[in-house]
Formats: structure tokens, C-alpha cells, sequence
């Protein structure tokens, strides 16, 4: 839509590099970087043939006009995230990237937005309860038995909230500034975590130590090495 036919329109701004010039659009016409939640209604100028018969019928003849009428804001939408058949709860996974690349954990669950709920155990390997990125991640054919597990853990673990940052002890201001030169505090986990850590990893050991050798391959560490083939090997 041309200013001509938008007067309350904001005038681009032209600037000049070398021979060439461009339009740099006003500020508020360029594209959000976020999408409201609910649709909502907008009054919008139909100015093109194609828009007006999505609409509605008009004669072919009548191009040079304008319409005003009320079209749904159109916004992206959140799609359920689907697992892949392999991923499944009891599962032995291969990490990808991260802090614990390399490591085999066990996948306790699936959460929201394609992200996997996993643990070491930490006494085995060291990989505490966390979330992992499904993509990341190579689903073995090894399996451990979930039974007997707390579930009433699981679910607090994997509730909204339980992996956010306390931010209540940071230091803030000139107390923040005259202290740089300390060394940093180590960072405790919190009393919760630690027992809901303990809670899980007990009924997974138990469980773990009937199957012959899968104590120490959850304790060792996946690498390749020269004239290794990924796609040849049997997960």
C-alpha cells in the first residue's frame, strides 16, 4: 500500500550509501518478534485483487478502491511435541551436547516442548535430575525397570518452576562491586533437590544392579574414535 492511498501513514526514511540508496521502513512498521496469545481483531485496508476474493466476489473491473474490513489477526501456533517411538520412559540415552556430552542417562518422562526429563544416576555418572533436548539425544536399546519408582517425585520434578534460579541471594550494587575481587561462592545445591535426587536414584540402583554389566555402562562414556561409522552401529 503506497502513502498515496495512506496518508496517516509514517513516511519511510531513504538513506544514501555510495551510488545506491534504500528504505529503511518506520518503527512501527516493521515485523514483531512475538505473536500475541489470543487472535485478535484488526481493522484492515484490502487493496489488492487477490485479498478482496478471499473475501468476498467483486466485479473484475474495479481495481482502484479501498475497503475496510475486520480480518482475525493471524499468529503462530503452539504444536504438541511428538517423541520419537524409541524414546521411551526407562530408556538408556546417549547426550548429545551440553555440560554432560557424552554421558548415558535414563529417561524418567516426557515434559512439554519436546524436552526430556533424565537423571545419571548421579551417584553412577554425575548427571543430576535435568531436562534435555530431545534432539540431542541417541535413544540405546538398553532399558532399566522404572518399577517401584516414586511417582509422586517425578511429577514435582517435572512441574513448572523446579529448575528456575534463586535469585533472592545475588548481590546487588556497590556490595556487588567492591567483592569482585573474592572468589566466587560455589553453588550448593538446594536441600529439595538433593532429596528428590536421592528418592530417584535409590529405586533406579536397586533396579540397576540385577542386570549384569549396566552399572558400569551407565558409568562410562560414549566417544568415537578414527574409522568409527555411526550409521553402521547398533544402538
Amino acid at each position: 500500500m503506497s502513502a498515496s492511498l495512506d496518508p496517516a501513514r509514517p513516511a519511510p526514511t531513504v538513506k544514501k550509501f555510495g551510488k545506491g540508496e534504500r528504505s529503511i521502513p518506520h518503527h512501527s512498521e516493521r515485523a514483531k518478534k512475538w505473536y500475541p496469545a489470543v487472535d485478535e481483531k484488526i481493522n484492515k485496508k484490502v487493496t489488492t485483487p487477490t485479498e478482496r476474493h478471499r473475501i468476498k466476489e467483486f466485479p473484475a473491473a474495479s481495481t482502484n478502491w479501498i475497503e475496510e474490513l475486520w480480518v482475525d489477526k493471524v499468529r503462530k501456533s503452539i504444536r504438541e511435541a511428538k517423541p520419537r517411538p524409541s524414546l521411551l520412559p526407562g530408556a538408556v540415552l546417549i547426550l548429545l551436547a551440553g555440560r554432560f556430552r557424552g554421558k548415558r542417562v535414563i529417561l524418567l518422562k516426557h515434559l512439554s516442548q519436546g524436552v526430556l526429563l533424565v537423571t545419571g544416576p548421579y551417584k553412577v555418572n554425575g548427571v543430576p535430575l535435568r531436562r534435555v533436548n530431545a534432539r540431542y539425544v541417541i535413544a540405546t536399546s538398553a532399558k532399566v525397570d522404572l518399577k517401584g519408582i516414586d511417582e509422586k517425585t517425578v511429577e514435582r520434578v517435572a512441574g513448572e518452576g523446579y529448575f528456575t534460579k534463586d535469585r533472592q541471594g545475588r548481590k546487588k550494587g556497590e556490595e556487588e562491586f567492591f567483592k569482585q575481587g573474592e572468589k566466587p561462592e560455589k553453588k550448593k545445591p538446594s536441600s529439595t533437590r538433593a532429596a528428590d535426587q536421592k528418592t530417584v536414584d535409590k529405586t533406579l540402583l536397586t533396579n540397576i544392579k540385577k542386570e549384569p554389566f549396566l552399572l558400569s555402562y551407565l558409568g562410562s562414556t560414549f566417544s568415537l574414535r578414527k574409522g568409527d561409522r555411526p550409521h553402521e552401529m547398533n544402538w
